[in-house]
């Protein structure tokens, strides 16, 4: 199984996605902005990427909604990003090969074993069937 927390509107999380089922995949798909995270959630998915929660920020989001993130510790990080969940960055994907925050898109790869070749939007390939990146 393979979950990606995927914003519909966001362009890279929609590569994501697609690469994912280029790759011959179904993945499951949780809009997070609309579910929402928990602490544990987001501690967990952080720890198994293994990332801070400064380097999953969305930067962006937190100055937009007037968050001084730069004061916060990590603690008051991750409570903001519990109580506003387009604070966190996109798309973040669970797969057996682990878990990514896959900016670029592309960065799925690395996790999701292709059962074919995978292409970029212009047709040229960007993993074999082992799922490994072509030079």
């Amino acid at each position: 199984m393979i979950v990606v927390y995927h914003h519909p509107r966001c362009s890279k999380s929609r590569e994501a996605v697609r690469l994912v089922r280029q790759a011959g995949h179904r993945p499951v798909l949780i809009d997070y902005r609309a579910e929402g995270w928990t602490r544990g959630h987001l501690l967990g998915l952080f720890a198994a990427a293994g990332m801070t929660p400064r380097e999953a920020l969305r930067a962006k989001d937190a100055a937009s909604s007037g968050i001084d993130h730069a004061s916060l510790s990590d603690e008051s990080l991750v409570a903001e990003m519990v109580r506003h969940p387009a604070l966190v960055e996109r798309p973040f994907v669970c797969a057996r090969g682990g878990v990514r925050l896959c900016r670029p898109p592309e960065r799925v790869l690395e996790i999701v074993r292709a059962e074919g070749p995978v292409f970029d939007g212009d047709g040229a390939p960007l993993a074999g069937p082992e799922g490994g990146a072509l030079a």
